[in-house]
């Protein structure tokens, strides 16, 4: 089945809520790659999700706030902190398109300890500061656990001004689920919705990533990213997870 339009507003509805999160101070870094570079990183059931050709890997560091749960009151600390994500594009056979996370590394060892069990996801334990002083913003991560230890990012972006979103910037940053493999090796959808992104233009100032390359994407960061946006954030829910 064809891929289902690229869209800025969730497609479909994502049934009760069994997360709620705040995106925070994001900034979307993208390279461009060949969409057989990804293929192996992929779950069963699943393709890269093309644009022009090409698929892309994203390094997305961000703050979560508030992280809630069955529709409870978001967590003021626990569930906040900063993120990095490694993450790539791909579409199953419904047609639904979603994101695949290589790695997140995240600044709170108990969400990290709670997802890798109960949500199967490739979360990882790291040291890690946002400073947002307009129009800069940085971002630090060294990896603590379970490694490779020591797996650096320092990224520093310079944000413009505001973006009037196109096909690409939809591609890149409005993904309505994601696609994840259980630990029985079954792959599932999990659907999220929240509101337009408010996308602004960025620039890169500095740029010295690791954590591509521990993700199987080492080439990456030696050169300029292909796209860089920037986000005040959203608040995202999602829904249960569905088998494919």
């Amino acid at each position: 089945m064809d891929a289902e339009p690229v869209t800025p507003t969730a497609p479909r509805e994502v049934g009760r809520t069994v997360f709620t999160q705040r995106w925070t101070d994001l900034t979307f870094l993208h390279w461009a790659v060949p969409p057989d570079r990804v293929l192996p990183h992929l779950p069963p059931g699943t393709r890269p999700d093309v644009i022009d050709g090409s698929t892309y890997v994203g390094l997305v560091p961000f703050r979560m706030r508030e992280v809630g749960v069955l529709g409870l009151p978001g967590i003021p600390y626990l569930g906040t902190f900063p993120e990095t994500n490694v993450r790539l594009y791909s579409v199953d056979d419904s047609g639904r398109r979603g994101v695949v996370f290589a790695s997140l590394d995240a600044a709170r060892l108990g969400p990290v300890l709670a997802a890798r069990r109960i949500a199967h996801l490739p979360y990882l334990w790291s040291r890690m500061r946002i400073r947002h002083e307009p129009p800069r913003i940085e971002y630090r991560c060294r990896r603590r656990w379970p490694g490779p230890r020591g797996a650096a990012s320092q990224i520093t972006i310079r944000v413009g001004g505001p973006v009037d979103a196109g096909p690409l910037e939809h591609f890149l940053t409005a993904r309505w689920g994601l696609h994840q493999t259980d630990r029985q090796g079954r792959t599932a959808y999990w659907p999220n919705r929240h509101e337009p992104w408010p996308l602004r233009a960025a620039e890169v100032e500095e740029l010295d990533d690791a954590l591509l390359a521990a993700a199987g994407f080492g080439d990456l960061a030696g050169r300029p990213p292909d796209s860089v946006l920037f986000s005040a954030g959203v608040h995202a829910v999602f829904g249960p997870r569905r088998p494919l």
